[in-house]
């Protein structure tokens, strides 16, 4: 049987009714602490892995803009958060590509060591590096819609997030043909995808004028990473 004082928040001893405080916002009951909670914490620490994060990902996929304008309009609860978001797929990404590629060198003889090693060390800061480069030509793009330059870094974080992933299932196609260049798939995909994500989250304005614009968006800010990376890799690695 619970006494009164089990009802009060541990932190601040306001009443609590329900599972947090209405103070403080501390969880009632307050759990024993344990080995697995504690590793837990770490990991969320490091990753800030919410519950939401398959869900988020299966909204990218599926209605790509649509979920970047639910979080501007404010339903935030049931998403993973925009800049984990893209830091967690972008470490994933650099992960599996850094993999990749050296498993063609190993074992099929192909692709490229310094590649893979670039992947490794540098890919995930360069993109957070270039980031608010393709912000800012996404913004200037589209300055005269009804979002400002925060809204559009939200739908960019998301973009890009879902983006990497798709990268990524590209390059395993190098396990079929390992001559393969990927980057001939990649762009239309890229063009396609952030296209219909543009056409849900702007879609006050006219829809032509958006296709128009996320081409050139794209085609700027592809060319600018292409160069940044081919420029990287054949000078320090």
């Amino acid at each position: 049987m619970q006494t009164l004082s089990d009802q009060k928040c541990k932190s601040c001893c306001a009443n609590i009714q329900g599972n947090f405080c209405s103070q403080c916002g501390q969880r009632f009951p307050t759990k024993r602490l344990t080995l697995k909670g504690i590793v837990q914490e770490i990991f969320h620490y490091f990753t800030h892995l919410d519950h939401g994060f398959p869900f988020t990902l299966k909204k990218l996929l599926f209605s790509p803009g649509v979920m970047q304008k639910e979080y501007v309009a404010g339903l935030r609860n049931k998403y993973q958060k925009p800049f984990s978001m893209f830091f967690i797929c972008a470490s994933v990404a650099a992960l599996l590509l850094y993999i990749i590629n050296l498993t063609l060198v190993n074992n099929f003889g192909t692709g490229d060591r310094e590649e893979a090693l670039f992947f490794q060390k540098y890919w995930v800061a360069l993109q957070v590096a270039m980031f608010p480069i393709f912000a800012s030509i996404t913004y200037l793009f589209f300055y005269n819609t009804r979002y400002n330059f925060a809204e559009i870094i939200i739908l960019q974080l998301y973009t890009f997030a879902m983006i990497f992933i798709l990268l990524t299932v590209i390059h395993l196609l190098k396990f079929i043909n390992s001559d393969l260049q990927t980057r001939y798939i990649e762009l239309p995909v890229v063009i396609y995808y952030t296209i219909i994500t543009n056409l849900h989250f702007f879609d006050r304005s006219s829809k032509y004028l958006t296709i128009i614009k996320t081409i050139f968006v794209i085609a700027i800010s592809f060319f600018i990473a292409s160069s940044i990376q081919d420029f990287l890799v054949d000078r320090y690695m």
